[in-house]
């Protein structure tokens, strides 16, 4: 069994969130939008002008915290009382998670997720990430319809804080380095030789163009580079993640980062940068030799990754390793595909020796 589930469209167009009247117009006179206060800052007005051109009727609601079941119950209660066609989601990963969960949970209603930073492919992604309404992660919400259209305005994202970009090259590339494992140890099922193509042509992007997007991004310039990553980080990265097949595999970075949100002081970290230390602790728990994983860590400091337990300012690193490490959730037959140990020892040693790391870099 293979199963792809994708957008219906994908669109990278500077200026494009000026005219989201037009894609909406064909589909719905009435919207619900579903945004963040700093998104919609930045963008409300460009939106509310082209709504207006085009006699859309809008309610407009921000998101109050987390992607959180009570808040997406809450928003599809107002798209009801608004009888809204269709749900428009402007902003981060939160934002369009939530909007996506919105249409999901009235009935697979159409979503166009315009996705205002570059940090995750969420506005691409077949699944909402849901959180308690501490930060805490839950998990996915499977979505049986994904957004009509991405909308992606990478004039509008070269105006955002580099960081945005930086944690959104990291969690896409932990596509590769999650699925390698599983490759590596025989796994040749169709749906994961798939996702593998699509997360190693996103390495392959951030290798050629990464700094000099980045670089870009710093000096709010749109180039080839920016747009070729902000690509890479939307749509190969939700494109590897739409093919699925019966097997299920869990990468191992982003089940580190799942247990890191239970912890309060890490909550202002960014998903991604989670995610990097994951990738960090993986290679622990990988490799043997410091040579190899010498490319993946050379890669994330480049992205401004935190690589230690020190540079997440955690401070009771006995207890809060520990807790970490046990809260890594990957089920016993899925762990049974990888050609390493996960048990709870294993990891916690691997978080810990992160700490070697800034040594290195002394």
């Amino acid at each position: 069994m293979l199963a792809i589930k994708t957008p219906q469209n994908y669109l990278n167009q500077d200026g494009v969130i000026e005219k989201v009247g037009e894609f909406i117009a064909p589909l719905a006179q009435k919207v619900l939008i579903v945004t963040s206060p700093r998104a919609w800052q930045a963008v409300g007005e460009s939106v509310t002008t082209s709504l207006q051109q085009h006699s859309i009727a809008f309610r407009l609601s921000f998101l109050p915290g987390e992607c959180s079941r009570d808040a997406v119950d809450t928003l599809a209660a107002q798209a009801l009382q608004q009888e809204a066609e269709l749900i428009l989601g402007i902003g981060g990963g939160r934002v369009l998670d939530s909007a996506k969960a919105v249409g999901e949970t009235l009935g697979q209603l159409p979503v166009i997720t315009v996705p205002t930073i570059a940090a995750t492919c969420a506005a691409w992604s077949p699944i909402s990430v849901l959180y308690d309404d501490t930060g805490t992660h839950l998990g996915p919400l499977p979505l049986a319809r994904l957004p009509v259209w991405v909308l992606v305005d990478s004039a509008a994202i070269a105006k955002t804080p580099s960081r945005y970009l930086n944690a959104g090259i990291v969690d896409a590339l932990a596509k590769w380095y999650e699925f390698l494992p599983y490759l590596r140890n025989g796994d040749d099922g169709l749906a994961l030789l798939l996702k593998s193509q699509a997360a190693k042509l996103a390495l392959d992007t951030f290798k050629t163009y990464g700094q000099q997007a980045i670089a870009d991004n710093q000096r709010q310039q749109v180039s080839v580079a920016l747009r070729k990553v902000i690509d890479a980080v939307i749509a190969l990265a939700g494109l590897a993640n739409s093919m699925a097949d019966e097997v299920p595999r869990i990468g191992i970075a982003h089940a580190i980062h799942n247990s890191m949100t239970r912890l309060p002081e890490l909550h202002d970290w960014l998903h991604g940068e989670k995610v990097g230390f994951g990738l960090a602790a993986q290679t622990f728990i990988e490799h043997e030799r410091a040579a190899d994983r010498d490319e993946l860590l050379s890669l994330l400091r480049q992205f401004n990754s935190p690589l230690t337990l020190h540079a997440l300012g955690i401070a009771d690193q006995h207890e809060q390793v520990k807790k970490i490490a046990e809260g890594v959730n990957i089920a016993p037959h899925i762990a049974a595909r990888l050609p390493f140990s996960l048990s709870v020892q294993r990891i916690e040693q691997a978080l810990r020796a992160t700490q070697g790391l800034q040594a290195a870099n002394a």
